[in-house]
């Protein structure tokens, strides 16, 4: 498989350039040059595979001659043996809708079901090409403990993961900054989510830099994530699939990326009906799916931080598609987002949108009386965004089967939790440590020249 920018078609890349630069020179985001869609019969055979199974089958088309299918194979098998359940995510019965609980691996959070896999894909690349890489990631919470635990203790590689200071649960910031490994180094920034992704973005773009340290991406832009995370709609699609019924995903997303990676999905031949841009209320990207504008607000802090982000990476992956390709028009339109702020969308690409997309923003206290009512009724706790993804089918009618993406951990969240319920939700056993270890991790300005100083420092 070929990949091109979104800002430029007339270069290829393999496999390996889109996962080990995550973005592309132009400042791009990586594609597909084209997709193979599975048939009606090679869908009906995912149906008997344990969920590794099926990652080998969805995965290895994207990766070419990056390694064998043997190779994958052994990978797949080794990133998934860390999590709690065995076919690594599980579906539970919540009401008239289904959850699909993506949070029982090592940090407690979706993100570990791609992060553990790029780890893995790290160290297989860097032993077999004797290189170095130092990885460099912003994160609003989960992504950075993630990342940290793929990457700890191995070699070769650093991490340097920034996140805003104070806007991350304390809960989400132990897992990050208490772990005591050589090569992963915590920055926490003097500003919001925003501002530590565009520090990220503005060092990859500076070209001398990024190729000095040799730096790489995991942020949920990087492709390898996104068609990892597509897994798990083909997965639990067949866990509810009932022949004569639709089935619909609502998913808690801030930068656009676990909502793509099942519209990637849908476009593999998973017959989805509708994906619910499950939003806070830094809805910029239910503002856009609504209402055609697409314009950066001041970010709340809220209780749901992963989603506390204005400029949604991702969604200029659906831009392109809504270009029709077109990259010279991606490239404008994502220039007058950064310079003008503000991207409008005419009927005709807002009636494209809404082929598969709906959308819902969430207040703080919907979101505490979701978690509350859920807790009443059903005796099951759920984390600030889940409960965003879980109340957004109330918002929409839609017959079928309902699957709420299940995000993170409520534990992870216990001032939220303690506000809805008025109870503890408790750390797994095996993480309870974290709670008294001491934290190691440096402060800095919102300052792209003292970041960029910083890392260089340590290597």
């Amino acid at each position: 498989m070929k990949y091109v920018s979104t800002r430029d078609t007339s270069k290829t890349f393999e496999f390996k350039d889109v996962f080990l630069k995550g973005l592309a020179d132009d400042g791009g985001l990586f594609i597909p040059k084209s997709l193979k869609k599975f048939g009606e019969e090679e869908i009906r055979d995912f149906q008997k595979l344990n969920y590794s199974e099926l990652a080998k089958k969805i995965i290895y088309p994207f990766i070419g001659n990056f390694m064998s299918e043997s190779d994958l194979g052994k990978i797949i098998d080794n990133s998934y043996s860390v999590f709690r359940k065995d076919n690594v995510v599980e579906m539970v019965q919540i009401g008239d809708r289904s959850v699909l609980e993506l949070f029982h691996g090592p940090t407690l959070a979706f993100k570990d079901v791609a992060m553990q896999l790029l780890g893995n894909f790290y160290e297989y690349y860097l032993s077999n090409n004797n290189q170095k890489i130092n990885i460099v990631v912003a994160t609003s919470g989960d992504t950075g403990a993630a990342a940290i635990d793929a990457i700890k203790g191995k070699k070769n590689v650093n991490i340097f993961v920034l996140h805003p200071d104070n806007r991350v649960s304390p809960v989400q910031r132990k897992l990050m900054t208490t772990g005591k490994y050589e090569n992963v180094f915590n920055i926490a920034v003097k500003g919001n989510f925003d501002d530590c992704q565009n520090l990220v973005k503005s060092m990859f773009s500076d070209k001398n830099f990024s190729n000095q340290i040799n730096m790489s991406g995991v942020n949920s832009i990087n492709w390898a994530r996104i068609i990892a995370q597509s897994v798990y709609y083909f997965y639990s699609y067949f866990l509810v699939k009932c022949d004569d019924q639709p089935t619909n995903f609502s998913v808690p997303t801030g930068n656009f990326g676990d909502v793509y990676a099942g519209y990637l999905a849908k476009k593999l031949g998973l017959p989805i009906n509708k994906l619910i841009v499950a939003t806070n209320q830094n809805d910029i990207l239910h503002r856009a799916i609504s209402k055609g504008s697409y314009q950066a607000e001041k970010v709340s802090e809220t209780i749901s931080p992963s989603m506390d982000i204005q400029i949604a990476s991702n969604f200029e992956r659906l831009i392109f598609d809504l270009n029709n390709e077109d990259d010279v028009q991606t490239s404008k339109d994502m220039r007058n987002i950064k310079e003008i702020g503000n991207y409008v969308l005419d009927n005709q690409k807002l009636n494209k949108i809404r082929e598969n997309f709906l959308s819902v923003s969430m207040s703080e206290n919907e979101t505490l009386e979701i978690i509350s009512s859920v807790y009443n009724k059903f005796n099951v706790v759920l984390d600030p965004h889940t409960a965003i993804g879980y109340g957004a089918f109330d918002k929409y009618n839609l017959s079928g089967n309902n699957i709420v993406l299940g995000t993170a951990h409520p534990s992870k969240f216990p001032d939220a939790i303690f506000r809805a319920i008025k109870t503890n939700a408790d750390l797994p056993n095996e993480l309870m440590f974290i709670l008294d270890e001491k934290e190691n991790y440096d402060m800095i300005e919102n300052d792209v020249e003292k970041v960029k100083q910083h890392i260089k420092d340590r290597l």
